[in-house]
């Protein structure tokens, strides 16, 4: 169920070995770290070193998808998985990173954490190897086995812990004994600069510009730390668009009931299996009045729609990425049943290899009560028809 606006308005592997950049790592002369001028010729590498990387890196492509059941309405994908850490978060990684140095709170040498469900953990921690610093991931434990795998592949470490909710506080828990603490949830919205710098929606309009529908009708995305959403709610505002932003949630999240009630406090009614978004909470980074919608999504059908993607795409997403594409059919119904015609952009968040244990598993699905078929011939109908289904 979309909801509108009432106003406008996430040990070590010794064998991975780390470049190093610039050595002096610990000063004991009474020196500040950061004041002298060894400090600063590391602190220019690193953000050097960031700099190239962005260099080296390609846009994501956007991938252009039509409906039999939606004539008029053109599907558009952003495939953020084709990051080299396989998630849109790569691009989150990279600017908290220069956040830190910027700001003063990286230092020569200094270990780096941050909390994360995986996909953020992964691409700080190769953001970690590339500047020759230890970084640990605080994790549930139930996240799943590959993204933990994938992690302590690059040469981080991974805490985890049993209640989800703790992970802030095991964050803190290193942070005071020393770590530089990252904070994706606290400092996503401002780590990424809005109103350009080939932030991602400015690198989406921009591949849209000769396209028949230019200016899309709606954008879709999930919320983890918020940045996204306010990145993308930003930049439209900024560029004066008449686009209008949708957020993807899974069913009963903290976001969703912050979002009818507009209470930064709120906290989720249920759990859910789509890792990434879904907070049990509603994060410091999310930004109500640069959301226009929120859409509700069971697990089922999120799975549902995951499925359909590698049907589409001819290979795996995970479980954020059909969350958006149920978000965006409900939307397409919506245009469709007012006789409206445009665009529809959403994104393809991170590889679907990493739940192969979990999502893309039967018995793992059945074990916890879902069943995604009845969602898929729902979905199946709606791609034929446009008109929206449910089992």
């Amino acid at each position: 169920m979309i909801q509108p606006a009432r106003h406008p308005g996430e040990g070590r592997d010794p064998a991975c070995q780390r470049p190093t950049i610039d050595p002096g790592l610990h000063r004991d002369d009474g020196v500040l770290a950061g004041n002298d001028p060894s400090d600063r010729a590391w602190l220019h590498e690193a953000i050097g070193r960031l700099a190239q990387e962005t260099a080296r890196s390609a846009d994501t492509h956007l991938l252009k998808l039509d409906f039999a059941g939606f004539p008029g309405i053109d599907f558009y994908f952003k495939d953020e998985a084709a990051h080299p850490t396989g998630s849109l978060k790569h691009r989150l990684a990279r600017s908290l990173y220069l956040y830190a140095l910027c700001n003063g709170r990286l230092r020569v040498g200094q270990a780096v954490v941050d909390a994360s469900s995986g996909s953020t953990a992964i691409a700080e921690a190769w953001f970690a190897r590339l500047l020759g610093l230890d970084f640990t991931a605080v994790m549930p434990a139930c996240t799943a086995p590959a993204k933990i795998r994938a992690v302590e592949a690059l040469g981080g470490a991974c805490d985890l812990v049993d209640d989800p909710a703790t992970v802030h506080a095991r964050a803190a828990w290193h942070a005071a004994r020393g770590a530089c603490h990252l904070d994706q949830f606290g400092l996503a919205e401002r780590a990424t600069d809005w109103r350009g710098n080939n932030n991602i929606a400015e690198s989406i309009l921009g591949q849209l510009a000769r396209e028949e529908h230019a200016q899309p009708a709606w954008i879709v995305c999930g919320a983890g730390t918020g940045g996204t959403s306010a990145t993308i709610g930003r930049y439209l505002r900024y560029r004066r668009l008449p686009t209008r932003l949708c957020v993807a949630e899974p069913s009963g999240s903290g976001f969703v009931h912050g979002w009818r009630t507009r209470d930064p406090a709120a906290c989720a009614s249920q759990p859910t299996v789509i890792e990434g978004i879904g907070r049990p909470r509603v994060e410091p980074g999310f930004l109500f009045d640069v959301v226009d919608a929120v859409a509700e999504v069971p697990d089922a059908a999120s799975i549902a729609a995951m499925n359909l993607l590698e049907d589409l795409f001819g290979r795996r997403y995970g479980g954020s990425s059909g969350t958006n594409l149920v978000a965006c059919l409900q939307l397409a119904a919506d245009m469709r049943a007012r006789g409206e015609r445009g665009s529809i952009v959403s994104l393809l968040s991170d590889r679907g290899e990493r739940y192969a244990e979990t999502l893309f598993d039967p018995a793992w699905l059945a074990a916890r009560g879902l069943d995604p078929r009845p969602w898929r011939g729902a979905l199946d109908a709606c791609l034929a028809d446009g008109h929206w289904h449910t089992p």
